[in-house]
């Protein structure tokens, strides 16, 4: 009898260990809002969208101790509409958000490989943007965060750990094709924090070189977007300000080139971004009022200048259930096609109000 008790404690301390040393998480996204857009060359256009302030999404994240500070990580992510239920991608990509794999060490930084963000648009995400890159005041509407600049495929991209307040951030896509070179991806980010302040600045290298192997490289040049992005919490408020240059083919693309137009808008490729925005808590620091103004200001000859105002609010109704709602307006010059979208969709117009729900699991 005694020996097989101890049996039984013996088994179940190591199934508690075994359990403790590996963990996966099931997280999430629903996010859904009433958007309403003007101006556009479809007129008035109200509509129930998703992912209005978060992409709505589910996840799967797991890490397993491997002993000595060094653990193995993994994230499986994918978007989805909370409007029709469907994939949010053209592609129909099973998880087109996140999927990687890598290690993490507590003293050495983190390694990982496979879909992931770009540190530039982490740093416009994460630091720059007062909205966060969601709501109808989106910094997506006018900074060049679509496509490859977002987030690329094949890539590796590695973490270092924090020294004195600096950490850095380096990224790598495989083109995988023919020419090595033609169709890479490279990124970097420094950050420094320190007390209120959070400081990062980026960098994205794209090489648009396209090289089949049947045929000469075809050399279309590199795209190149740097950002400065920052943020001070002054506890009463969290003031915001990002600068970016973008040179080359492919630096900025519209998000919606044909919204005013039956055809396309060709994208600058010589422009200047700035942002000033602050983030003011209320209501017992449930609530939010958020704020901002930016401005592109084209290079080119055609000088498709283009500024954006908005105003949002965000309140916490629980700790993961938050209210929203949001309005934003776009100044279009010389014939540039901007628009106000939210996280998830571009949107068709220069103006927008939406408001909405987000819950997070």
């Amino acid at each position: 009898m005694k020996k097989t008790l101890i049996s039984v404690a013996v088994l179940g301390a190591m199934s508690s260990a075994a359990f403790a040393q590996s963990n996966v998480t099931i997280y999430g996204i629903v996010d859904a809002g009433i958007v309403s857009e003007r101006g556009g060359k479809a007129g008035n256009v109200t509509k129930l969208s998703s992912g209005v302030a978060n992409a709505s999404r589910i996840g799967f994240r797991g890490t397993e101790d491997l002993g000595g500070g060094l653990s193995a990580i993994f994230t499986l992510e994918t978007g989805y509409r909370v409007d029709d239920g469907a994939l949010d991608n053209s592609n129909n990509q099973l998880f087109n958000r996140q999927a990687f794999v890598g290690l993490r060490s507590n003293t050495a930084g983190t390694l990982t490989v496979g879909r992931q963000y770009t540190p530039w648009y982490n740093a416009l995400a994460q630091v720059g943007d007062p909205f966060q890159a969601g709501l109808a005041g989106s910094a997506k509407n006018l900074f060049p965060a679509n496509g490859i600049n977002l987030r690329n495929s094949n890539s590796v991209v590695y973490q270092t750990p924090v020294f004195s307040g600096f950490s850095g951030e380096f990224f790598y896509g495989f083109g995988e094709q023919a020419e090595s070179s033609a169709g890479r991806q490279l990124g970097a980010a420094v950050s420094y924090t320190n007390g209120g302040l959070n400081a990062r600045i980026a960098y994205n290298n794209r090489n648009n070189d396209t090289a089949t192997g049947l045929a000469p490289t075809i050399e279309r040049g590199i795209g190149r977007n740097s950002l400065l992005a920052v943020n001070y919490d002054f506890n009463v408020a969290k003031a915001y300000f990002m600068y970016g240059q973008n040179k080359g083919l492919n630096s900025i693309a519209y998000a919606n080139s044909t919204a005013y137009t039956t055809t396309a808008v060709p994208a600058s490729q010589d422009s200047r971004d700035w942002l000033a925005g602050v983030q003011v808590p209320v209501a017992g620091k449930t609530g939010k009022i958020i704020a901002s103004y930016m401005r592109v200001d084209d290079k080119e000859i055609a000088n498709r200048d283009a500024h954006q105002w908005a105003l949002g609010y965000m309140h916490d109704i629980s700790k993961r259930t938050t209210g929203y709602i949001s309005y934003a307006k776009i100044t279009n010059k010389n014939g540039a096609s901007y628009t106000v979208g939210g996280n998830t969709e571009a949107g068709t117009g220069d103006s927008a109000f939406n408001v909405g729900v987000r819950h997070s699991f």
